[in-house]
């Protein structure tokens, strides 16, 4: 089994008697109490579900001593240790951190830590504020504040809710036969005979729902060209609950219904400038992933170029702008889990993959995620790329029935026609080779995309022979151009312009270009004698090598 953000593994090599590492051990314990808590498990190699054969764990006073030294270096973190035995009759230790609902833990030496998917990540001060809203957020669910009684529900709520879950396919059948009391305890829907936060947000009365802190509210408006108002659909009378707050934007706003028509031969096929799934997807992020505790509406603005949805609060702790594609970090666990069993949203950590996907693989620009100090913006462009980026990703799709990670490369590339692999690595926040390997997936196979060069050289493009195969009219530029044509480009350009700089030489020819790959020809170039250099590093300067231009 892998880590997670529940779960860390550690070899039985982690205990060295006097010589253990009790603050490393310590961290991770911190990490899981400022989260939804965990286990440790020592003597169980990262990967394996069971320790190795015959392994013993000699000392049997090893949990009081982690009680110990766990107490000594931490504050506001209770843990339970244990020795247990596997099936095949080895042995191993278990830590359970419990997750601190009040407060946050820290180390002894005043050192907080929060655990982010699979890793321990250290809090610094400016950030404190955001773990602690988290935290807050974490406990909102299952909170009995309001005093709801458990029979002060709205009847058609929760008929439908339950009936809903009941006929949902990602339900197990387990589930789905327990009685409605037992639904509603499965669900944190109600607790100690009284509706939780969770149960009066999905089946409470207007007025219990009203009462609480920041009820969701969303607000829907279009402007025209001038940014003026011209449309507004306003749900913030508590009537509703998350999914019929979702059913009501998404079958109540016109806007979803606008198209482009593209044609591919004889056929003709409409392309949504805000696809529905992608506008599904943000606005069940918006309603799950908010602060509960924190006020502000969800708005919805269209505008006549763009979508923005605005949510309340900033991301959770661990997710920014640059890494939302591969990090992953539910806020409020228990709403998720209804609206995941509900096929509302995706599982963890693929919903901006879809999000991604889709709009890629019509051919739109990438969303732009933006975040300030009081809410999160997701904006995408209403306009295509162009038709021809349309039509062969459309193409690609249909004939190879690609993944959805192979979509979200191949349309990268496809749009910028090239990308060096630390480019696209960046974008796409892979920062290992087999991590990059993994997005492209089939594509070189498939010869739907080319690779070229080596290591921090190489670059990855759509394959000219997929291009020629569907016509395929992409914008030029020099990004793929052969290396003895960007030779003869150099060459030309310091003749003309002696002593010359790498940055100078680049702007010339053309910034498109990859810098590492005029580097490497200026360096070729140098070696051939053709160019004769002056200075080093920033400071050096190209010219043409008069001797070697005389004998030629």
């Amino acid at each position: 089994m892998s880590e997670n953000r529940n779960t860390e593994y550690k070899s039985i090599r982690f205990l060295k008697g006097k010589n253990t590492d009790w603050d490393e051990l310590a961290k991770d314990c911190v990490c899981f109490a400022n989260g939804q808590g965990g286990h440790i498990f020592i003597g169980i190699e990262n990967g394996a579900s069971i320790p190795a054969s015959n392994q013993l764990v000699d000392d049997k006073n090893v949990p009081d001593v982690i009680q110990k030294n766990i107490a000594q270096r931490t504050i506001n973190v209770a843990i339970a240790a244990t020795i247990e035995t596997a099936t095949n009759q080895s042995e191993f230790i278990s830590i359970q951190v419990f997750r601190n609902i009040q407060t946050i833990a820290s180390t002894t030496d005043g050192r907080y830590y929060a655990r982010v998917s699979d890793e321990c990540h250290p809090v610094p001060p400016d950030e404190m504020a955001r773990l602690a809203a988290d935290k807050n957020a974490f406990v909102w669910e299952e909170q009995t504040s309001k005093k709801v009684f458990v029979t002060q529900f709205d009847e058609k709520k929760k008929n439908n809710l339950l009936h809903a879950i009941r006929s949902s396919q990602r339900v197990s059948k387990f589930i789905k036969e327990m009685s409605d009391d037992e639904l509603m305890e499965h669900y944190f829907l109600k607790r100690n005979g009284y509706l939780t936060n969770l149960g009066i947000l999905w089946i409470g009365t207007r007025n219990n729902r009203a009462s609480l802190l920041y009820p969701p509210a969303i607000q829907v408006i279009r402007y025209d060209g001038n940014e003026e108002k011209v449309w507004k659909l306003l749900m913030d009378d508590y009537f509703l609950n998350p999914k019929e707050l979702l059913d009501k934007v998404l079958n109540e706003v016109p806007d979803w219904q606008e198209s482009m028509e593209v044609s591919e031969g004889m056929f003709r096929t409409n392309i949504p400038f805000f696809p529905l799934e992608v506008v599904r997807e943000l606005v069940v992020n918006a309603l799950a992933h908010r602060t509960y505790t924190t006020r502000g509406d969800i708005f919805i603005n269209i505008f006549t170029d763009r979508l923005e949805i605005h949510s309340p609060g900033r991301l959770p702790f661990g997710v920014t702008p640059k890494n939302i594609l591969s990090q992953s970090v539910r806020r409020n666990e228990h709403l998720c889990k209804i609206l995941y069993d509900l096929g509302l949203m995706e599982k963890e950590g693929s919903g901006y993959d879809l999000i991604y996907a889709r709009l890629l693989g019509t051919g739109k620009p990438l969303p732009v995620v933006q975040e300030t100090g009081d809410r999160v913006t997701v904006v995408v462009k209403k306009q295509f790329v162009s038709k021809e980026v349309v039509r062969l990703m459309e193409r690609a799709s249909s004939e190879y029935n690609l993944k959805q990670k192979e979509i979200i490369s191949l349309g990268l590339l496809a749009q910028q026609q090239s990308y060096s692999a630390s480019e696209i690595s960046s974008i796409l926040n892979q920062n290992e080779e087999s991590g990059l390997k993994n997005w492209l997936g089939r594509l070189t196979d498939l010869e739907l995309i080319v690779k070229t060069g080596k290591g921090k050289g190489t670059q990855y493009a759509v394959n000219p022979e997929f291009v020629r195969k569907i016509n395929f009219k992409a914008k030029t530029n020099l990004k793929n151009i052969e290396d003895h044509r960007l030779e003869e480009l150099i060459y030309k350009d310091v003749n003309s312009y002696a002593k010359s700089s790498f940055g100078d030489i680049h702007k010339r020819i053309g910034d498109e270009i990859s810098a590492s790959k005029v580097k490497r020809l200026l360096r070729e170039m140098v070696a051939k004698e053709l160019l004769s250099t002056q200075g080093e590093r920033k400071w050096m300067r190209y010219s043409i090598n008069q001797n070697k231009s005389e004998n030629v």
